[in-house]
């Protein structure tokens, strides 16, 4: 998945000798030796039955576990990005900025209200016009807020992402062991509002960190890929980091970077025509022509700055 190709090496080698059905192999120290688990193939029924998953994430500075899982909205108290906002001045004034413009707005529409209900009276049904202006308003108003409770019942019951993250910082371990050591310590994240959080404190293992394939995200090669150009683009590679982008930007509450993928952006036609080019048929065909018109140097400019964007906020664990 993406990772770079080495020229395969030829070695000739004499083979061993192998040691008889009923006696186990044993090691240099005669001792039998534990055969090893393949990866991504280790017992998968505590992560089923908990609904949580382990992930391994490969960025610049380095590869790290972590876990994700998905729960309704309604379920779920955001990550608090205060402290690591606050350590961002630019940030903490653009938000300034923005609660500014937010508030004269308000005062604009007011305004305009005010306005609307001091006009003329005029006599119809034994009515100021103002009032009955307020009066269709208010009905406009009641609807229209029937509707937008309607739409924030439907987005709490949908489920979102929620990694292992504390004050708005990813934790990424670079061992299994040290994940484990971590869950199992009670400290403070965003996760132990699970309801089945201390279950899997109390049965983790080391062992139980095995990533399956598809958990597994390759951040740290996408520019480079992209800059290879269109015939050296890995689709299962830009896909999947796109999913994970999508995941961290939500759970980790980076508007800049959920723009960046937002339905109608250039990284989004990216991703959908990555998607349609590995169907066959017309639709893949169409797929490869619409990838040949997106700018390769475009394409790798803004995901390094999505990468370079959540680099900025995780905390690596030892």
């Amino acid at each position: 998945m993406g990772n770079p190709t080495h020229p395969e090496v030829s070695v000739a080698r004499q083979s061993p000798q192998r040691p008889d059905a009923d006696e186990p192999e044993l090691d240099a120290t005669d001792g039998p030796v534990e055969p090893e688990v393949e990866r991504g193939s280790a017992d998968r029924s505590l992560w089923d039955e908990l609904r949580i998953d382990p992930v391994e994430i490969a960025l610049p500075a380095g590869t790290g576990f972590t876990l994700r899982a998905y729960r309704p909205a309604r379920e779920l108290t955001p990550t608090d990005v205060t402290e690591r906002d606050e350590d961002d001045p630019f940030l903490a004034r653009r938000q300034v900025v923005e609660a500014e413009d937010a508030e004269d707005e308000e005062v604009v529409i007011l305004d305009e209200e005010f306005a609307a209900l001091s006009a003329e009276e005029d006599e119809e049904d034994g009515r100021p016009a103002g009032r009955k202006r307020k009066a269709d308003a208010d009905a406009e108003d009641e609807e229209s807020e029937a509707e937008e409770e309607d739409e924030q019942d439907a987005a709490a019951d949908e489920e979102v992402p929620v990694f292992l993250t504390h004050k708005g910082r990813l934790l990424l371990f670079k061992t299994p062991e040290a994940l484990v050591s971590f869950i199992r310590s009670g400290a403070p994240n965003d996760m132990s509002q699970l309801d089945s959080w201390n279950e899997l404190s109390e049965r983790v293992e080391p062992a139980d960190i095995a990533p399956l394939d598809e958990d597994m995200y390759e951040l740290d090669l996408v520019v480079e890929n992209l800059r290879g150009g269109h015939d050296t683009w890995d689709p299962t590679l830009l896909i999947e980091a796109g999913e994970v982008a999508r995941d961290l930007s939500y759970a980790l509450r980076l508007p800049a970077v959920l723009d960046m993928l937002s339905a109608g952006s250039s990284l989004d036609d990216l991703d959908e025509a990555l998607r349609a080019s590995v169907n066959g048929g017309i639709g893949g065909f169409l797929g490869r022509r619409r990838l040949k018109k997106i700018g390769a140097q475009t394409a790798s400019l803004g995901w390094r700055t999505i990468v370079g964007k959540i680099s900025a906020v995780v905390d690596w664990r030892d």
